[in-house]
């Protein structure tokens, strides 16, 4: 599976390749073997249809299984980048609100951190950076709750109590959003879901073998759907695979906003204040 993964990194249009040429061996070899089979009997047996169909049902059914975990890991990235951006703005007004020079030293730490997180959604699958990344943050954290303690026993006030539940929101949040980038599809599902796509293939090639005529071109568009559904579903499941990836989009609006108000390019609205 690790090769599938090197191989859907490098480009997804090979592996799509890949996967429809195994499907189509498959299939010509169970219609050689069908036809061979013909050969030699009068009458084909008639309980190959139903077990096709046993074998067929049983794919759609871990092919649908194996998209729905892809899907929900793909949510729970979104999902977990949302938050986490969200927690980081929370955790910056928190401490613009201290007005102390712990407040200010994380603000900027905050900047950083901002900067850092989307370096860690942006990354590509097996980047060197990303041990370097884990590393400043997790220098960054120690800083800010080392600020945020100094802050608590100087001042324990309602805004600098605010400021330290915001920051454990915030280490929370990356947690979370790393948990959900290690998280990967089962290696099992995934060479079953392979297995199955190619004994349905041979299977389809073995039926029709054995009734006569041959189908290669409807054939290779089922393949050709089969193999772009896997593959979809390989890139969906994997954070740093592919073109299926979770937007930075929600920390560049974090950062947009720790900008000073005076550098903001703000157009009035109809009918508000700038009217």
């Amino acid at each position: 599976m690790v090769l599938l993964s090197r191989i859907a990194a490098w480009s997804g249009s090979a592996l799509v390749a890949i996967l429809f040429l195994g499907q189509l061996v498959a299939y010509q070899a169970g219609y050689r073997l069908g036809r061979t089979q013909t050969r030699r009997d009068e009458a084909p047996g008639e309980g190959v249809g139903v077990l096709l169909g046993g074998l067929l049902a049983l794919l759609s059914f871990v092919l649908a299984l194996t998209l729905s975990f892809a899907n929900d890991q793909f949510y729970e990235r979104r999902k977990g980048t949302l938050a986490e951006a969200n927690s980081i703005s929370t955790a910056w007004l928190r401490a613009k609100a201290v007005r102390r020079p712990q407040g200010e030293a994380i603000m900027e730490m905050l900047e950083e951190y901002t900067r850092l997180r989307r370096e860690f959604v942006a990354a590509p699958d097996q980047s060197p950076s990303l041990k370097a990344i884990a590393t400043r943050t997790n220098a960054l954290q120690s800083a800010m709750w080392t600020d945020v303690s100094e802050l608590m026993r100087a001042e324990p006030s309602p805004a600098s109590t605010a400021l330290m539940a915001a920051l454990n929101a915030v280490f929370d949040s990356t947690t979370n959003e790393r948990f959900a980038y290690d998280l990967r599809l089962s290696t099992r599902i995934l060479w079953l879901l392979l297995a199955l796509t190619l004994l349905g293939a041979g299977g389809l090639g073995y039926q029709l073998g054995l009734r006569g005529p041959n189908a290669p071109l409807l054939a290779g568009l089922l393949f050709l759907a089969w193999s772009l559904v896997i593959v979809d579903t390989l890139d969906l499941g994997s954070g740093r695979l592919g073109g299926i990836r979770t937007s930075v989009a929600p920390y560049d609006w974090s950062l947009e906003g720790f900008q000073p108000m005076g550098r903001q390019n703000v157009s009035p609205t109809v009918g508000g204040p700038g009217r």
